[in-house]
């Protein structure tokens, strides 16, 4: 341990690769995992999330730090000889939309999401100096607010513009591994990483005890995976429209894109539709495919903006990461973009409390209030933006009532009424809506 300390702090480290990788852009880097050593695995443990579910090997966090040194050491030393076997993914299938779909996400086991932890933080620090700032989604000190903020800003700047709301139809399990290993070349050619991340895309995905490996596609859930998605998208999309695109536009253009949801504003139509021609022919370049569905082009200008006549006719909407985006009124009186959570987004959060609730109605009062109380702080914590006051609001309301409706039918006798229960929520009252994300960049505050 003495000896591997020597080598200095792994903040130190991941600085001089940042450094590196910063002052040298068209550089290949091709001796990263010499940086690997145990010092980096403790601190790869350490940043690895403990709660997770158990991979394909039943071993949960706890049992693997019962020997922890030890069993750091021979991950160290199988990754750096080659001869460590990656698991495949345990799938396992997450409510999609309104609940009535379901997304697949694979769970790694404990040790391999380590060593994918070890992998990200040398990646990471290479990548970041090269990734755009219209990137959001899996990026450290970054949020989808800050992609929320991003478009909030640039749709004022412009008035709305038009949009061009894009979503690509199932780019986790689409993403074409040969192009994917292209796209590395260009900037990490390490042999024990690059022969790392091979096995990883090899592993393939255990469904139902069958194992099953595809040649494109990453499992949703991995560790490394949003950052290969990064890379593969930073090529793709993000280099093509800041090099290729925007010097090519007549008016203003920006994009805004938090992993593989994206949207693109325009000042000018024509600009957009010569945008919307030409995206889908650059993904199918690429193996992607944008939903045709999905996909679309919308007219967001102000209702009273001189280049649509001024007609004050009402504009469409779209939805990004979780928000209705419309334009409405400030206090002021004048035209505002606004955001309310979108319509799918609160029946999936409220279908969640419905099926909580049913079963576990038979629990305490106090335990029900303290799982409900955490749901709606979590609520707010994502959603309390400024605007959305009233869907907070309509979202507490529906979580009382929800609440009320099982704890009647605790019993063959409905002997809950609303004035008990108004009592009740007397002694376990549930927290009131929080704008926590303010426009104007206030403190926390409750709504009035």
């Amino acid at each position: 341990m003495a000896r591997a300390l020597d080598l200095g702090s792994v903040s130190t480290r991941l600085h001089r690769i940042a450094e590196l990788a910063r002052q040298a852009p068209e550089m290949v880097l091709v001796t990263l995992a010499h940086h690997i050593d145990l010092v980096w695995m403790y601190e790869a443990y350490r940043e690895t999330r403990k709660d997770g579910a158990a991979g394909c090997d039943e071993v949960t966090a706890a049992e693997y730090a019962v020997n922890l040194d030890d069993n750091l050491r021979s991950l160290l030393e199988r990754f750096k000889s080659g001869t460590y076997y990656a698991p495949p993914v345990r799938r396992a299938e997450i409510p999609k939309g309104n609940g009535s779909k379901t997304r697949p996400i694979g769970i790694p086991t404990f040790e391999d999401k380590v060593l994918q932890r070890a992998v990200l933080m040398v990646l990471e620090a290479v990548y970041e100096q090269d990734f755009y700032d219209l990137s959001y989604g899996f990026r450290p000190s970054r949020s989808a607010h800050d992609a929320l903020d991003s478009l909030w800003n640039r749709l004022m700047g412009i008035s709305g513009g038009w949009v061009l709301e894009a979503d690509i139809s199932s780019f986790f399990d689409t993403m074409d591994h040969k192009i994917l290993r292209g796209f590395l070349d260009q900037r990490v050619r390490d042999g024990v990483i690059r022969r790392m991340i091979d096995k990883w895309l090899k592993a393939g995905v255990l469904v139902d005890g069958q194992l099953r490996r595809n040649e494109t596609g990453t499992p949703q859930g991995g560790v490394i995976s949003p950052l290969l998605a990064n890379i593969y998208l930073h090529e793709v999309l993000d280099r093509w429209f800041v090099e290729q695109v925007q010097p090519r536009m007549r008016r203003p253009a920006h994009i805004v894109r938090y992993a593989d949801d994206f949207v693109i504003v325009f000042e000018d139509e024509s600009d957009a539709r010569r945008v919307m021609e030409v995206l889908p022919k650059r993904f199918g370049k690429y193996g992607l495919a944008l939903h045709p569905e999905k996909t679309r082009l919308i007219d967001y200008r102000r209702p009273d903006d001189p280049r649509n006549g001024g007609h004050g006719g009402k504009p469409q909407t779209f939805d990004f990461l979780g928000f209705t985006h419309y334009w409405g009124r400030s206090l002021k009186r004048k035209p505002v973009v606004k955001r309310r959570t979108a319509r799918d987004r609160f029946a999936r959060s409220l279908r969640r409390v419905y099926l909580w609730c049913k079963r576990n109605r038979h629990k305490p009062i106090v335990d029900q209030h303290g799982h409900l109380r955490a749901v709606l702080m979590g609520h707010y914590s994502y959603y309390g933006v400024t605007g959305n006051g009233r869907a907070l609001d309509l979202f507490r309301h529906q979580v009382k009532r929800v609440w009320h409706y099982w704890l009647m039918r605790r019993s063959q006798r409905r002997c809950l009424s609303w004035s008990r229960f108004h009592r009740l929520l007397e002694r376990f009252p549930l927290p009131p809506i929080r704008v926590v994300h303010s426009i104007y960049r206030r403190a926390a505050k409750p709504c009035a």
